[in-house]
C-alpha cells in the first residue's frame, strides 16, 4: 500500500506499570511491544512509519533506529497534541495516514488491513477501529446517529450516563486523509475533564463538515486490548501464545502441553517436530523437522538442525546440527556449534566451542573455548583448562582423539589425530597424532600402612 503511512503513538510513561523502562519497550511474545505492533503494520506494506516518543525516548529512539523515524513528544498533552508532533516530519505526504497506539500489540495485519479496505472503500475522511467490550469502562465511547453512522467519540469521564451504557468503544486506532487532517488538528481545544487535545473531537469535527466517519469492529475484542500494567502484559502474553502455538500446530508441530509450552512469536519450527511440557523457545530460535524438544528445555536464540533430541537442556546463542542427542541436564553457553550426529550427555557444560560430526561428549565435562575434529570421545570428567586467570585459551582436540577420563587439558594445548589421553592425566603439551599421553605421578604403593589405630574406633 505504497500511499499509506503509519504513525504509531509511544509518548507515554505507563505509570502503572511501575518500571523504569519504557512501557513500549516491556516484552511480549519475545520482543518490545512497540516492535510488535511496528511488524503488523509493515506487513500490510505501509510506504512510512513513524513514531511519537516521549517518557524514555532515547532509550525508544535506539531500539527503533533502522526500524521507523522518530518524533519526541516533549510535554504529553493527550493524543490529538502527539499526532500534531508529526505534522512537520510528516509534511507534504498525501494518502492515508494510519494512527495506531504502541501498546496495543495484539491488533493484528488482517485486522489494520481490513480497517484500511473499509476506509478505502466508503470513500471516507476518516475511519476509525471499535470494538464490542464485555466492560466498556475507561474506554471512549462510540455514539452513533439514528441511522447508525459514526456522530463522535465521548470519553470516559466526559460522557453522560446514556453515553456510557453504549459497550462499542473506540479502539484508539485510525484510517485519516492527508493533508486535511492537520487543518482540523490545529482547531482542537482542551475544555474537557482531562484538559487534553483529544485525537477523537477530530471525528466530530469531520462529521460536523459532512465528511464521511466509517467504523469497522474488530473481529475480537481482546485484539484492541491495551497494555498499561503488569497484569495487562501477562493476559497479552498469554493471547500471543495461544496464537503462536495454534500457528504451530496447524503447521505440522505436535505440542503436548500447550498450557505448559512457551513459543515466542518470533520462532520458527519444521513440521513433524515434538514440544514436551516444560519448553520454552525465545528469541530467533529455529528448530527443523522431525526433532523432540523437551521436557524442561529452554532455548534462545539456537539454530537446530532436522532429527534432534533435546531433554532438560539449557542453550542460548548456538547451533545445533542434524541428528544429536542432547541431555539429560546440558549446558550449551553462546557461539557453541554442535555438529552432526553428537552425542551430549548428562551434566555437560559447552562454552564457545565448536563439535565436530559424531563425537561423544557422554556426561559430567566442561569443554570450553575448544575445537574439537570428528568423531572424538571425551571420558567422564574432563576439563579443558581455558583461563590462566588473565586470558582465555582455546584447546584443539583433532580427529578421533580418545580424552580419558578426569583429564585437564591446560590450554592452549593441541591433542592430535587418534592421539590418546590416559585417564586422570594432566597434559601442557602438544599430543602428537596416534600418541599416547599420560600426565600423572607413577603410582606407589606403601605395605602395611594400615595400623590398628588408622581408624576411629
Amino acid at each position: 500500500m505504497e500511499d499509506v503511512t503509519a504513525l504509531v503513538l509511544a509518548a507515554g510513561k505507563g505509570t502503572r506499570m511501575q518500571s523504569a523502562l519504557p512501557k513500549v519497550l516491556h516484552k511480549v511474545g519475545g520482543i518490545p511491544m512497540i516492535g510488535q505492533v511496528l511488524q503488523a503494520v509493515k506487513a500490510i506494506g505501509t510506504r512510512r512509519e513513524a513514531v511519537v516518543v516521549g517518557f524514555g525516548a532515547d532509550a525508544v529512539k535506539e531500539y527503533l533506529a533502522g526500524r521507523a523515524e522518530s518524533i519526541v513528544q516533549t510535554e504529553q498533552l493527550g493524543t490529538g497534541h502527539a499526532v500534531m508532533q508529526a505534522e512537520s516530519l510528516l509534511a507534504g505526504e498525501k494518502g492515508t495516514l494510519l494512527v495506531t497506539c504502541g501498546d496495543t500489540p495484539l491488533v493484528t495485519t488482517e485486522t489494520f488491513a481490513a480497517l484500511l479496505d473499509c476506509h478505502r472503500k466508503t470513500g471516507a475522511a476518516a475511519t476509525v477501529l471499535t470494538a464490542k467490550m464485555p466492560d466498556p469502562t475507561g474506554y471512549g465511547r462510540v455514539i452513533r446517529d439514528t441511522a447508525g453512522r459514526v456522530a463522535k467519540i465521548v470519553e470516559q469521564k466526559d460522557g453522560t450516563p446514556d453515553e456510557l451504557a453504549v459497550n462499542e468503544v473506540n479502539a484508539g486506532i485510525y484510517c485519516f486523509e492527508l493533508p486535511s487532517l492537520w487543518n482540523l488538528l490545529h482547531r482542537l481545544g482542551n475544555d474537557n475533564q482531562q484538559g487534553e487535545y483529544y485525537l477523537t473531537d477530530v471525528i466530530g469535527m469531520f462529521v460536523a463538515e459532512g465528511a464521511t466517519v466509517s467504523a469497522l469492529s474488530a473481529p475480537d475484542y481482546r485484539e484492541t486490548l491495551g497494555v498499561n500494567s503488569r497484569l495487562q502484559l501477562a493476559a497479552a502474553e498469554k493471547i500471543l501464545r495461544e496464537r503462536k502455538l495454534e500457528e504451530l500446530m496447524t503447521a505440522g508441530v505436535t505440542i503436548i502441553d500447550p498450557a505448559g509450552t512457551y513459543v515466542d512469536t518470533t520462532v520458527c519450527i519444521g513440521s513433524d517436530t515434538v514440544l514436551y511440557p516444560g519448553t520454552i523457545l525465545e528469541g530467533r530460535t529455529v528448530i527443523g523437522k522431525n526433532c523432540e524438544i523437551g521436557p524442561y528445555t529452554r532455548l534462545t536464540n539456537v539454530h537446530i538442525g532436522d532429527g534432534n533430541r533435546l531433554q532438560f537442556t539449557c542453550a542460548d546463542d548456538c547451533e545445533i546440527k542434524d541428528g544429536t542427542q542432547v541431555g539429560p541436564f546440558v549446558h550449551f553457553r553462546p557461539q557453541t556449534v554442535i555438529g552432526a550426529g553428537v552425542k551430549v550427555g548428562n551434566f555437560m557444560e559447552v562454552k564457545n566451542s565448536h563439535i565436530g560430526d559424531g563425537t561423544k561428549l557422554p556426561h559430567l565435562s566442561y569443554i570450553g573455548d575448544s575445537d574439537v575434529g570428528a568423531g572424538v570421545n571425551i571420558g567422564c570428567g574432563v576439563i579443558t583448562v581455558n583461563y590462566d586467570g588473565k586470558e582465555k585459551h582455546r584447546t584443539k582436540i583433532d580427529d578421533h582423539a580418545f580424552v580419558g577420563c578426569n583429564s585437564n587439558l591446560v590450554a592452549p594445548v593441541e591433542i592430535g589425530e587418534y592421539a590418546y589421553v590416559a585417564a586422570g592425566s594432566t597434559v601442557t603439551k602438544r599430543v602428537p597424532s596416534g600418541a599416547l599421553a599420560v600426565g600423572r605421578t607413577k603410582q606407589r604403593n606403601i605395605e602395611d600402612w594400615v595400623k590398628d589405630d588408622t581408624y576411629k574406633k
